[in-house]
């Protein structure tokens, strides 16, 4: 079976920065620390309020990437002003995401069946700088469709839903989700969009997801950040890595 591949999304390495203010901790640090743990990639989001990551940090992030020959995944808005910075920055791939001032984190999924033009134009000029372009979408038919419309080459699920109803017990919740995820990884494994997840999941979660044999990438970032705390960054990669190849074997049953 295809090998798993996790990236670690660094964004709330910076939130702790920015608490204080100053220039500890550094999110490029964590991320030279996570690429040589092992981790296939980096996530970072540049939110247009900078609330965590900055634009000096993408920049940072960037050459540890470039140095280590691991791809950085550019989290954000569609937008102009975001879109000229991807298409000047060049990152391997650009995940265009939906962004609210009042949210906390990402709360769902983009909608592209209703802004098809406008994220149809993104992508395109994404795809044609050589970034490739990436819809952070719910498990929603519609949303894969429209994805597969403007040529999507990857679609990342939000599972958020998924693991909140796991961590609370809600049974019919969880199995109603699961299901969905499950149709959703198959109907665009069946259009020829590549398939990630992220968002919410945890060591008690991601063997749920990580089974699922189209999906191919993950892309985890405030869990591993936060038990970094009590264990060490390494040691929460390296548990994580564990976890998804256990489940991806079959020794594990999820």
């Amino acid at each position: 079976m295809t090998r798993l591949r996790l990236g670690l999304n660094v964004d709330h390495v910076a939130t702790v920065r920015n608490a204080r203010g100053g220039a500890m901790p550094d999110p490029a640090r964590a991320a030279k620390l996570a690429l040589d743990a092992g981790v296939d990639g980096i996530t970072a989001h540049l939110r247009e309020d900078r609330r965590h990551i900055l634009d000096a940090d993408i920049t940072a992030i960037k050459a540890v990437c470039d140095a280590a020959g691991k791809p950085l995944n550019f989290e954000m808005a569609v937008t102009p002003e975001m879109l000229g910075i991807a298409l000047a920055l060049k990152p391997h791939a650009a995940c265009l995401v939906p962004e609210r001032r009042e949210e906390r984190t990402t709360e769902g999924g983009l909608e592209v069946a209703g802004q098809v033009v406008q994220v149809g134009d993104a992508v395109a000029r994404l795809n044609d700088a050589g970034i490739r372009a990436s819809l952070f979408i719910a498990t929603d038919p519609a949303q894969i469709e429209a994805a597969a419309r403007i040529k999507a080459p990857v679609v990342e699920f939000h599972t958020g839903a998924l693991c909140d109803a796991f961590r609370e017990g809600e049974t019919a919740l969880f199995d109603h989700e699961l299901a969905r995820l499950k149709a959703a990884v198959a109907q665009a494994d069946a259009l020829g969009i590549e398939v990630h997840a992220g968002h919410g999941i945890d060591y008690d979660t991601v063997g749920f997801i990580a089974v699922l044999p189209q999906v191919r990438e993950l892309n985890i970032g405030h869990f591993l950040i936060g038990e970094a705390i009590f264990v060490g960054l390494k040691a929460s990669l390296v548990k994580m890595r564990v976890l998804m190849d256990a489940a991806r074997d079959g020794t594990v049953s999820a």
